[in-house]
């Protein structure tokens, strides 16, 4: 009995370490598009498939937002985006940063890096 409760409790503050490391569950990033926006189909091909994967599509789930319905509910963002794709990472709908355009693979990970990094996010 006692060793089932010391596994039950080891699991919970294993799974309490890992959902800390992934940046608390608060942030997620999102993603304005609208339909054919090469720049949007380009992230799709190269990005897209693989980001719910990756360590930070893990701590910043990705919400897609078409560009034509606005700021969704309950988000308070600096502006709206102007150009697709744009990116806004936000802590509980609070805009932290973004990513205006698609600079490419290379950099648009690099960029996200950083954000994450400046939201106190510690990626493996």
């Amino acid at each position: 009995m006692i060793r089932r409760q010391f596994l039950l409790a080891s699991a919970l503050l294993l799974a309490a370490a890992v959902q800390a490391r992934a940046g608390d569950g608060d942030l997620s990033l999102l993603m304005f598009e609208q339909p054919g926006c090469s720049y949007c189909a380009a992230w799709n091909a190269d990005v897209g498939p693989e980001y719910d994967l990756t360590d930070e599509g893990k701590a910043a789930p990705l919400r897609r937002v078409q560009l034509r319905d606005g700021i969704p509910e309950g988000m308070a963002l600096e502006s709206m985006p102007v150009f697709t794709p744009t990116f806004v990472l936000v802590r509980e709908g609070r805009e932290l940063a973004r990513i205006e355009g698609y600079p490419g693979e290379d950099f648009f990970w690099g960029l996200l890096a950083a954000m994450l990094r400046d939201a106190g996010v510690t990626l493996p």
